[in-house]
């Protein structure tokens, strides 16, 4: 299986480069699990959605200690058949979780996002699912929105999108979850997600 992100960070400030910069030092410690290549338009980062989802995490909690307005936007992908089998993207969650039935699944979904540490960094975030190539799709799509609105870190549901708000700890493991359990675990399943912090204009 292939599973990787798209990341692209959007300081609102002049002093961008730095910020940046500055936040893309929370990749060092990941750069043994994942691979990550950097250019001009966004990061790409492969590998088990363990070390991936922490790294985006830390990536964005680091940007949002600036007291500027920044904003990320991340496109998550697991199971594309267009890409090759990549070694570094084992995750024993999705064998589990493909003979595991709905309930269930949220349920550890809700253990998982109880038990996530804070960093101490609120955030924002509003996400999409899409659960591609399976005839019931929409079954795991209201499955996960249940999981979503008892997370602790549901906020509303909006067209095309779900909004969490809370600290990045949960918000993030609450992304996670959402990822992993919902959808088939040899299927294709992507994430589109948009994430904000420090916004002067906060709804």
């Amino acid at each position: 299986m292939f599973i990787g992100a798209q990341v692209s960070l959007y300081p609102m400030t002049s002093d961008f480069v730095q910020v940046i910069m500055s936040g893309l030092t929370a990749l060092d410690p990941y750069r043994d699990d994942l691979r990550i290549e950097t250019d001009d338009m966004s990061t790409l980062m492969v590998g088990a959605p363990g070390p991936l989802i922490d790294a985006i995490r830390d990536l964005f909690a680091t940007t949002a200690r600036n007291p500027a307005h920044s904003t990320m936007h991340v496109t998550l992908s697991r199971g594309c058949p267009g890409e090759p089998d990549d070694p570094n993207c084992r995750c024993d969650i999705l064998a589990v979780a493909q003979n595991t039935p709905l309930d269930q699944r949220q349920q550890q979904a809700l253990a998982a996002v109880a038990d996530a540490p804070e960093t101490g960094v609120r955030i924002d975030i509003q996400f999409s699912l899409y659960v591609l190539g399976q005839d019931r799709h929409m079954d795991e799509i209201y499955g996960c929105i249940d999981f979503l609105k008892n997370s602790g870190t549901f906020l509303k549901s909006k067209n095309f999108c779900t909004r969490l708000r809370g600290d990045a700890g949960p918000v993030f493991e609450t992304l996670r979850q959402a990822f992993l359990r919902f959808g088939p675990a040899e299927g294709h399943v992507t994430i589109d997600m948009t994430a904000s912090a420090n916004s002067p204009s906060q709804a």
